[in-house]
């Protein structure tokens, strides 16, 4: 029950000595605030400042599905800075589902080259900046099951090489290196969503089938497919604690055409940049991307301020211009979890995770990666 949890701003509360406000909202709809500034370290932004804030609430009287919107806003040591904007919005009754995923970045960073074989010193330092928008309507057309469309825009512009040796040929120039892309499609999607709360789901499943058509004639620079499989489920292990053990399976696909470069399928750049824990953002890239992970989420105080993950994921990527699975990549970890809102039951996500090559980092974000 809420009222035996404790999170963080009953601990401020109690040291400045402030009645609980939240308190006559127990039963109402919210919203639910949280927000934290923090500072991190991760493998490819180094040293991040970042300003995270989520607001959850309810739509209807009977409490069935918890909405959320999520607005974060970054600044790092190598002078990138990027905001997103992610939404997953109910209608009354949960009728009808709008989701969201707005991003806008100045990034200079680092690619390794196309498959699952390249290493490390395959690095190539780049830049550019980044829009993307994209908006899903889905209706109910059975109870937990969705259907609908969507349009989605990824624009990179500014793209550029840098500080390439004489005569380098990059995986990138090889594939077709433009100063800019355009992706712009159609979609339709299929979704079937048991969970209650999206930002800590305590059981459920979550399945969805998207099926995305990128024309020319909405401004795209080729036509091109692509088919996005995402299942999620999640076992709650005991009625009388917390613990769930989770499982999370994630498959990127390239059916037809060339999509751009920095549009091909590449770990830590799904909808909430969550996959592959151990690995930076964009370490491994290809036409193909398939991925499973499986969490152990645990309460370390009875009061739910306090808890830990143990976690482990395994990524292959096709290789290029073979389009084959040649190798399969590993990352494990571990991780603490902050409670910062019992009614909307938020948590700031602490994470440590390894990889091969000695890839290891912290990892942070607000509500579970999963």
């Amino acid at each position: 029950m809420v009222e035996n949890k404790t999170d963080i701003l009953d601990l401020i509360r109690r040291v400045i000595k402030v009645k609980d406000a939240d308190s006559i909202k127990k039963e109402r709809l919210g919203p639910f605030f949280s927000i934290i500034p923090a500072m991190g370290y991760t493998l490819v932004n180094g040293y991040v400042g970042v300003l995270a804030s989520n607001v959850s609430f309810y739509t209807s009287n009977n409490k069935t599905k918890l909405s959320t919107i999520m607005l974060n806003g970054y600044y790092s040591q190598y002078r990138q800075y990027w905001g997103t904007l992610s939404t997953y919005i109910y209608s009354e009754k949960s009728k009808l589902i709008f989701t969201g995923d707005v991003r806008m970045y100045k990034f200079p960073t680092r690619t390794f080259g196309l498959g699952g074989e390249t290493r490390i010193s395959d690095v190539e330092r780049i830049d550019y900046s980044y829009f993307k928008f994209s908006q899903l309507a889905l209706k109910q057309v059975y109870p937990d099951f969705y259907a609908g469309i969507g349009y989605h825009l990824d624009h990179h512009f500014d793209i550029d090489e840098k500080g390439l040796a004489p005569a380098t040929v990059t995986d990138f120039q090889r594939y077709g290196f433009t100063s800019f892309s355009i992706s712009s499609g159609l979609s339709a999607n299929l979704m079937y969503d048991t969970r209650k709360n999206l930002m800590n789901p305590a059981g459920g499943i979550f399945a969805y089938l998207r099926y995305r058509n990128n024309l020319k004639l909405l401004g795209s620079d080729s036509n091109w497919q692509s088919l996005l499989m995402e299942f999620r489920k999640y076992f709650p292990l005991s009625e009388e604690n917390d613990n769930v053990l989770a499982f999370w399976s994630y498959n990127d696909i390239t059916l037809a055409g060339n999509p751009p470069y920095l549009d091909l399928p590449s770990n830590g750049w799904d909808a909430y940049s969550s996959t592959a824990r151990g690995y930076a953002s964009g370490r491994f890239r290809g036409k193909t991307f398939l991925y499973l992970e499986s969490e152990f989420r645990y309460g370390i105080l009875q009061n739910g301020l306090l808890g830990g993950v143990f976690f482990a994921n395994l990524q292959s990527f096709t290789d290029w211009p073979s389009n084959r699975f040649h190798s399969v990549i590993p990352g494990e970890g571990l991780g603490l979890r902050i409670k910062l809102n019992k009614h909307s039951n938020a948590n700031l996500a602490i994470d440590y995770a390894f990889g091969k090559e000695g890839s290891r980092g912290f990892f942070f974000s607000i509500g579970e990666v999963f």
